[in-house]
């Protein structure tokens, strides 16, 4: 019968002439309960311990020691994360809350856990988030040459968000993402045409339909002729290769025909589309072109770079570009002989710079001296995950930033931030805005105040005027779901959802985690992308915690842990007007208020010069 078909002519729809007398044969885990703990200073007078180049102390040999129950190693105690110090980090006590989490782990790491976590893992910035990344290392000799993410059972962001009624940042959102310029005009009501999976023909054929929902890359399609039934609704990535703009088949030779479900729901299915896609809009004839194009990345195998050291941040290594996904870098360090001392970024990454950029602005690299703060300019400021920080100057605007109460004595901690990074803030916008500030350790005087601080320390609030205050409309809202870097875990992209925005700060929490797992990051960084992404780009997607294998929809969160004192208890508008007051140097730019803002309206404290 498909040969008759064939020797008919198409029309300009790709429609075979005839098909409209053709016959009905014819194409008929629970969380583990710990919380974070900062971990007390112990008098000078005790022994010290040097553990993975961290200095502690314990008052005797047995009771200053503990084992992992995770990756089983001994270490310091007071060096272990949690209370009962079960486990020596944050990523070990993950890894133990779930069955699922820990298969997920295994499957990524090829088999082999982690073997080694030493340091203490505090709820830093991308500085202690780094060094965490540090103690991830695992031992896989025997898979050097071919690092690469193993498949796990794949995710299906339709289901996730049908049911659950969620809504996925737009694409727009993701200036770093291939076809993000391009993707304004695509919206629901646009037509496509898609392969037709409702048929018994032994060939490819094809049918148009219509986007209903879209949420980042993916899209809600129902077949034109299915009108307001949407149980053959059906869910793809519009970036694949069998989508296309209404003509295609026409101009390709492909054929188009209805679905077998409908197929006798019309006498002249040609009058149909011509009345249903008369002033319809449909993708750029182009469309599939650009998609190729946004996806060659200049960087390419074997090229070299600087990135930031992970095991002593305050300097920079060259590596080697190992492979190349989505944008995203896998780079080996130059040393590393067996190819295993890697490092994930993408490729738009503040850490990664061209060889020599070290040396032209002063920058600390590889075996440099020890980091001396004599002479430099210790400026109090505030970064995105809540930390004291202190810096000195580089050339050319680059910052070497401290967190202040470090116990790296050397410096070997202190992190490049360019002057106009939205990364950094300055004094009092955690507590305006209402957002957990982290102390110095050490600190007991709490609840901490900055002007009781300033004026202990002896040291100088950073002027406003000298941050970034843009705030570009990105589109994100809260709720929105996407895909976002692990920060803790720099190759992992994992689903997660936007569930606070300040001013360009968004809050991620990663889907079926605690929240004491959230991460704050810029609204323009290169670590978030759409709905969608990982599978276009073939990386491998972590699925939400605890996702059931019967359903793929159930997600069980873990159990809630006890929070730990970070700082004092948010203030009214009043109350904090009334303390900046007091201080006489500081007054505000403008009105506080409570509300979440994604204008360009500034919140921040102003020294007077």
């Amino acid at each position: 019968m498909m040969k008759g078909i064939k020797r008919k002519r198409r029309d300009s729809f790709g429609m075979f002439d005839g098909y409209d007398s053709c016959s009905e044969d014819s194409s008929s885990s629970s969380s583990s309960d710990e919380s974070e703990e900062e971990v007390a200073s112990l008098p000078a007078s005790l022994p010290i311990i040097k553990n993975n180049g961290q200095v502690y102390t314990y008052p005797d040999g047995k009771a200053g020691m503990a084992t992992c129950e995770m990756c089983g190693m001994v270490g310091v105690r007071d060096a272990f994360y949690s209370k009962t110090k079960r486990f020596c980090s944050v990523s070990c006590s993950r890894s133990y809350s779930s069955n699922s989490k820990k298969a997920s782990i295994l499957a990524r790491l090829q088999g082999k856990p982690p073997t080694k976590k030493a340091k203490v893992l505090q709820k830093q910035p991308l500085v202690a988030k780094l060094a965490a990344y540090a103690q991830y290392q695992a031992s896989q000799q025997n898979q050097a040459k071919a690092k690469t993410v193993v498949p796990v059972e794949g995710f299906d962001w339709g289901r996730y968000i049908n049911s659950n009624n969620f809504v996925g940042a737009p694409v727009t959102c993701f200036k770093h993402v291939p076809i993000s310029k391009c993707w304004g005009d695509i919206a629901e009501g646009v037509r496509v045409e898609v392969l037709n999976t409702d048929n018994n023909l032994p060939t490819k054929v094809y049918w148009i339909a219509g986007i209903v929902k879209l949420s980042g890359f993916k899209a809600l399609l129902r077949y034109e002729g299915f009108d307001n039934d949407g149980s053959h609704d059906f869910w793809c990535n519009l970036c694949d290769s069998d989508v296309h703009p209404v003509g295609w088949c026409a101009t390709s030779g492909k054929p188009l025909v209805p679905p077998r479900s409908i197929q006798h729901k019309y006498s002249n299915w040609k009058a149909f589309l011509v009345k249903r896609l008369t002033g319809a809009k449909t993708l750029p004839p182009d469309f599939a072109s650009k998609v190729q194009e946004c996806m060659q990345y200049p960087f390419k195998p074997l090229m070299r770079v600087e990135v930031v050291d992970k095991m002593h941040l305050c300097r920079t290594r060259v590596a080697i570009v190992d492979s190349v996904i989505g944008g995203r870098l896998r780079l080996i360090y130059e040393e590393s002989e067996d190819g295993s001392d890697d490092f994930w970024c993408h490729m738009y990454s503040p850490l990664i710079h061209p060889v020599g950029w070290s040396r032209s602005i002063g920058h600390r690299f590889k075996r440099s001296d020890t980091l001396t703060n004599s002479g430099a300019n210790r400026t109090p400021i505030k970064d995105t995950g809540g930390n004291v920080m202190c810096l000195c100057v580089l050339a050319d605007g680059y910052l070497m930033i401290g967190i202040d109460g470090s116990e790296a004595a050397d410096g070997s901690d202190w992190f490049c931030y360019h002057a106009t990074s939205p990364s950094i803030f300055p004094v009092g916008f955690c507590e305006i805005n209402m957002i957990e500030l982290t102390p110095p350790r050490g600190y007991t005087k709490l609840p901490f105040k900055w002007f009781d601080y300033l004026r202990e320390t002896g040291s100088t609030a950073a002027p406003v005027k000298l941050f970034n205050k843009e705030v570009p409309n990105h589109g994100f809202q809260s709720g929105m779901k996407l895909e976002a870097v692990d920060l803790m875990e720099p190759r992992l992209v994992c689903v997660a959802t936007v569930t606070r925005i300040v001013h360009r700060l968004l809050r991620i929490h990663f889907d079926g985690w605690e929240d004491e797992y959230d991460q704050w990051v810029d609204c323009e960084s290169p670590d978030l992308y759409p709905a969608g992404w990982c599978e276009l780009t073939s990386y491998q997607l972590q699925p939400p915690a605890a996702q059931s294998k019967d359903n793929q929809m159930s997600v069980t969160k873990p159990k809630k842990k006890s929070q730990q004192y970070k700082g004092h208890k948010k203030t009214t508008t009043q109350q904090l007007k009334e303390e900046l007051l007091e201080g006489d140097d500081f007054t505000f730019l403008q009105g506080v208020s409570d509300q979440e803002s994604n204008g360009s309206g500034s919140y921040y404290i102003k020294q007077e010069p």
